[in-house]
C-alpha cells in the first residue's frame, strides 16, 4: 500500500509510479466487464482500518494497488491530477471533515471517482443517506470481506460509468433540443407570395463544436414583388452568438417588412449587434440584396462579408460587389454602399458564409475562394438544390483528412424561376 504523505507536495507523483504496468492499457477485449482498470483510493485516518482493507483487497479478486490518504483534503489533490478511473473507499469520519459533508465535497471536486463509503457497524443509515449524496455503494467495516469488498468496488465503477453514459445521454437531447430552437430562428421558410422566385438554402453546422453558431440568412418578397435575402455570420462559435444570429435575422425581417431603406437596414443590425454583444469584440459580416420584379439588376450591400458566385447557363463566374466594413468592428463609423450586379436573363446569385472555403485541403492549405470556385464549375450543370449540395458535400469531403469542416456553412441559391431550363 502507497501512502501519501500528510500536505505532500509530491502526493501525485506517488501515485503514479505505484500502478502496476499491467493496467495501463488492456488490450481491446481482453477480459470481462467486471476486471478492474483503475485506481483504488481509500481515504480513511486509522491506520488499522487501512490496514484491514489492504488485505482484503489481497486476498480478493482484485489484481489493483491501493493508496492510501489520510485526510480529505490530500484526496483531493491526489485526484486533480488522476487520469486514471478511480474508485475512493472514504471513511466518513476524518480530520478535516465529517460526516455526509465528506461525499459532498469529494462528489464536487472529483465527480468522475466512484465512491464507496465505509461506515461503522451502527451506521447503516448513514450509509444509504451518503448513496443518496452522490456515493455509489456503501460497506460497513466490521462486516468486511474479500468477496463483498472486491464486489462493491467493482460495482461502482460499473455504476459510474453507467450515470457518466447517462448524463452524456441527456446532455446530447438536450443540445438537440436547443439546437432546434435556435435553428428555427437562425434557418427561417424563406417568405414568398408565389413560386415566381427561387430560394434554395443549406445550413450545414461545423464539427468543432455541438451548438449552432451565428450564421444565419432569410429571404422576403415585400407587397411590391422585391425579393430581399440576407446572409451573415457572427464571430465565434456557441448559443451566445447563435442567439445573437437569431436577433439581427429577426431584426432585418422585420426592417424589411416595415419598408425600411437597404443601406438602413444594415445600420439597424450594426446597432442591434452593438447593444447585443456580450463582448465588445464580437463582430457580424452580412451580405444583402434586393431582387426587383421583372429587372436584371440587383442591389447589393456587402458589410465585411466574401464575394458571391453568379450562375449563368452552365457557367460559373465569382462576383465582388462593392464592399463595406463588418458590422461592430467600429461602431458608427462604418461606410455602406448600395451597388447594382447585372443579373443575365438564365442568372442565378449563390450566397455563402466563409465556412464553405476556409476547411483544411492539406496540412498548411485551405480550399480558399479560387479552390471554391473552381470546384463551383465541375458542377455548373446541376439544378440548384443538387449545386449546393455538391458544394458542400465536396468542401466536406476535401477537409474530412484534417478534422472536417471547422466552422459552420450556410448557402443561399436565388433567382427568378423559369428563366432556365435547368
Amino acid at each position: 500500500m502507497t501512502e501519501l504523505p500528510a500536505g505532500s507536495p509530491e502526493v501525485l507523483s506517488v501515485r503514479s509510479a505505484s500502478v502496476p504496468a499491467q493496467h495501463a492499457a488492456p488490450p481491446a477485449g481482453a477480459g470481462s466487464v467486471w476486471d478492474v482498470d483503475a485506481v483504488i483510493l481509500l481515504v480513511e485516518d486509522d491506520a488499522g482500518d487501512a490496514l484491514l482493507v489492504e488485505e482484503m483487497l489481497a486476498d480478493g479478486e482484485l489484481d489493483s494497488a491501493l493508496t492510501w490518504c489520510r485526510t480529505l483534503a490530500e484526496a483531493r489533490r491526489f485526484l486533480a491530477g488522476c487520469r486514471t478511473p478511480c474508485c475512493v473507499l472514504l471513511d466518513l469520519h476524518l480530520p478535516d471533515v465529517h460526516g455526509l459533508d465528506a461525499v459532498t465535497q469529494l462528489v464536487e471536486s472529483a465527480p468522475d471517482a466512484a465512491v464507496v463509503v465505509l461506515t461503522g457497524t451502527a451506521e447503516a443509515d448513514t450509509g444509504l443517506s451518503a448513496v443518496a449524496t452522490g456515493a455509489q455503494d456503501y460497506l460497513v467495516k466490521g462486516r468486511l470481506d474479500p468477496q463483498a469488498l472486491g464486489r462493491s468496488v467493482r460495482y461502482a465503477l460499473q455504476r459510474k460509468q453507467v450515470e457518466r453514459a447517462a448524463g452524456a445521454l441527456r446532455a446530447n437531447r438536450l443540445m438537440a433540443q436547443e439546437n432546434a430552437r435556435l435553428e428555427r430562428g437562425l434557418l427561417p421558410v424563406p417568405l414568398l407570395h408565389d413560386d415566381s422566385f427561387e430560394a434554395v438554402a443549406r445550413y450545414e453546422p461545423g464539427r468543432a463544436h455541438a451548438l449552432l453558431s451565428g450564421d444565419f440568412y432569410d429571404v422576403v418578397q415585400t407587397s411590391d414583388g422585391t425579393v430581399h435575402a440576407v446572409i451573415g455570420d457572427v464571430s465565434g462559435h456557441g448559443a451566445a452568438e447563435a442567439a445573437l444570429g437569431v436577433c439581427l435575422r429577426v431584426a432585418w425581417r422585420t426592417a424589411v417588412l416595415c419598408a425600411t431603406g437597404h443601406l438602413d437596414q444594415i445600420r439597424i443590425l450594426e446597432e442591434i449587434l452593438v447593444a447585443e454583444r456580450s463582448d465588445p469584440h464580437v463582430f457580424a459580416t452580412v451580405t444583402s440584396l434586393a431582387f426587383r420584379p421583372g429587372g436584371d439588376l440587383v442591389e447589393v450591400v456587402r458589410a465585411g462579408h466574401p464575394g458571391m458566385l453568379m450562375r449563368s447557363g452552365t457557367e460559373v463566374s465569382w462576383v465582388e460587389p462593392e464592399p463595406g466594413m463588418a458590422l461592430g468592428v467600429l461602431p458608427g463609423t462604418g461606410r455602406w454602399t448600395a451597388s447594382e450586379v447585372a443579373l443575365p436573363e438564365d442568372g442565378r446569385i449563390v450566397l455563402f458564409t466563409d465556412g464553405l472555403f476556409e476547411g483544411r485541403t492539406g496540412p498548411r492549405t485551405r480550399l480558399g475562394e479560387d479552390g471554391l470556385l473552381a470546384m463551383a464549375r465541375r458542377h455548373g450543370a446541376l439544378g440548384a438544390r443538387p449545386f449546393v449540395d455538391a458544394l458542400v458535400a465536396e468542401a466536406s469531403e476535401a477537409a474530412a483528412p484534417y478534422g472536417g469542416l471547422a466552422d459552420d456553412v450556410a448557402v443561399l441559391h436565388l433567382g427568378w424561376a423559369g428563366r432556365d431550363e435547368r
